[in-house]
Order: C-alpha cells, then sequence, then structure tokens
C-alpha cells in the first residue's frame, strides 16, 4: 500500500516539513502525520485480515500432495 498517494497523508507531510523546528506548529503538525500514518496502517491490515486464507495441501490421495497450486 503507497501511503503517499494518500491526500491527509500528503498534506500533514507537507505542513510538517514546512515548520520551524521546536515549534508548537511544527510538533501539532507531526501529531497529525503520526495520527494520519496510523490511520493507513489500521486500513491496511484490515486489508490483510480480510483476506481469505490459502487451501491446505492435499494430505490423502495421489493429487496436490507436492504443489499447492489454485487458481
Amino acid at each position: 500500500m503507497v501511503i503517499t498517494n494518500s491526500p491527509s497523508v500528503d498534506v500533514a507531510v507537507r505542513q510538517a516539513s514546512n515548520g520551524t523546528p521546536g515549534t508548537a506548529g511544527n510538533a501539532a503538525s507531526l501529531l497529525v502525520l503520526r495520527k494520519a500514518m496510523d490511520v493507513q496502517e489500521a486500513g491496511a491490515a484490515a486489508l490483510l485480515a480480510a483476506l481469505p486464507q490459502a487451501p491446505a495441501l492435499a494430505t490423502e490421495g495421489t493429487l496436490g500432495r507436492n504443489i499447492n497450486t489454485y487458481a
């Protein structure tokens, strides 16, 4: 997942990089950036959790015991 294409992360990165180091505005920009990245992380984790499990290898018979291929 590419987070640089997200508008919220792009704005947060731009604001954090334009701020003066050590100021309250810069600290707030960094907090917004971290929050945006946390939201992206949670979304990616939810997408990964929603993926179906791969089928298991066959345990008996002559087919599907050595190579696990499926469409």
